[in-house]
């Protein structure tokens, strides 16, 4: 009886995906496969980055592919980490990517007497090609926010006239999140610069602060200190207000995961594409900051806070309209460009009943409470319905 010849692979597959699959089963052809996992400390060694999955997790998972016979943790390091493996198993075959490829691997292989083989990637047919490169490029999971009411009190030289709350929604990022618009992208990136694909599991007001003084580092060339709310929209998950009164970080902060709330705002909350803010233009010129102003910026984030708890719809695009118009008397150059153009537009349309741009202004996109989400996407194909990212997501 002719035994399976042993089939050997190695990666780290962290960010597991079908083209591990499809290589997984390709290598199987050759007899029973046998996998060998990076360890957390080798990939932090060799990545200088921390994995996505601990490689309890990532063993799981490989384990529980069809075309894999077992799988190991390699307890070596570096590009040859799964030499003390190869003691274990003593495959007949290696088998690895062409971009896997080394004369370190060949050589080892050769002095063992392991058959070599190297396979091109390639798609199971119909699905799209992939690697953990473009997907660490394109599938962050970093959230993005969504502020409703409050914008500008945030900053110490506008509550220092008068205090007032933020309100903000932290959202999953399963929409094209486009640069300059409005959606805390600079942020964001800030964000990705640490953790590339998601946020880590801790405290999230203790997460909100950390990217706060990692953004607004005492060298920063530019001199400007970004608002909390950017921080707190991202990091804290549910809807969220934040009270300020004359200082960067707030004094207050509240947080509202109530499900009732949270699937409501969804289904009155969806946006537009507008054009980006162009470069250079500045929404802080001409800014006409007044006490008087300021108080009326903070009451209509009152109104719009309580209308939210209360599911009052009417109230709800009151405060919203309301925050928006004293944001602008504020900064009139938040409106530039074709903004008033699209402005005009939307809110011609019978069931929306207010609007606003995220942030700071200048373009991006419409923010909009209307009558009933899902049909208003269906009859405006270019609107987006918003996902709230709940505590745990």
């Amino acid at each position: 009886m002719n035994m399976a010849k042993k089939v050997f692979v190695s990666g780290c597959y962290d960010l597991l995906h079908s083209g591990h699959v499809e290589f997984f089963k390709q290598a199987a052809a050759y007899g029973d496969l046998y996998v060998g996992i990076g360890s957390d400390a080798t990939y932090l060694g060799y990545k200088h980055r921390k994995t996505v999955y601990s490689e309890q997790e990532r063993l799981f998972m490989v384990k529980a592919i069809r075309y894999v016979k077992d799988a190991y943790i390699n307890a070596g390091s570096g590009i040859m980490d799964f030499v003390p493996t190869l003691d274990i198993v003593h495959p007949d075959v290696f088998v690895v990517n062409e971009d896997g490829s080394c004369e370190e691997k060949r050589l080892e292989c050769e002095r063992r007497g392991i058959e070599y083989v190297v396979l091109k990637r390639e798609p199971e047919p119909g699905l799209t090609a992939r690697s953990s490169t473009d997907l660490k490029k394109t599938g962050s999971q970093i959230p993005t926010r969504l502020d409703l009411a409050g914008t500008w009190i945030d900053q110490p030289y506008v509550s220092c006239l008068a205090p007032g709350w933020a309100i903000t929604i932290s959202l999953e990022p399963n929409f094209e999140i486009r640069e300059r618009c409005g959606l805390s992208t600079s942020t964001r990136n800030i964000i990705r610069k640490i953790w590339p694909y998601q946020l880590p599991n801790m405290d999230p007001e203790m997460l909100a602060r950390l990217v706060f003084c990692f953004e607004n580092h005492p060298e920063r060339e530019d001199g400007i200190i970004s608002g909390a709310q950017d921080a707190i929209g991202i990091c804290v998950p549910g809807l969220c207000r934040h009270h300020y009164d004359n200082h960067f970080w707030p004094d207050q902060l509240e947080i509202c995961s109530d499900e009732t709330i949270l699937s409501w705002l969804e289904a009155h909350l969806c946006m537009v594409p507008m054009e980006p803010r162009q470069p250079g233009c500045s929404v802080v010129e001409g800014k006409d900051i007044t006490e008087a102003k300021v108080k009326t910026l903070a009451a209509a984030a009152d109104v719009c806070w309580t209308a939210i708890m209360a599911r009052d719809l009417a109230g709800f695009a009151q405060g919203y309209r309301d925050s928006f118009d004293a944001q602008v008397a504020l900064f009139p150059a938040m409106i530039q460009g074709t903004v008033q153009s699209h402005i005009d537009r939307w809110s011609q349309e019978k069931d929306v009943l207010a609007w606003k741009m995220p942030g700071a202004g200048g373009g991006g996109y419409l923010a909009m409470v209307v009558e009933d989400t899902p049909m208003f996407c269906a009859k405006h194909p270019e609107a987006i319905a918003l996902t709230i990212r709940r505590i745990g997501m």
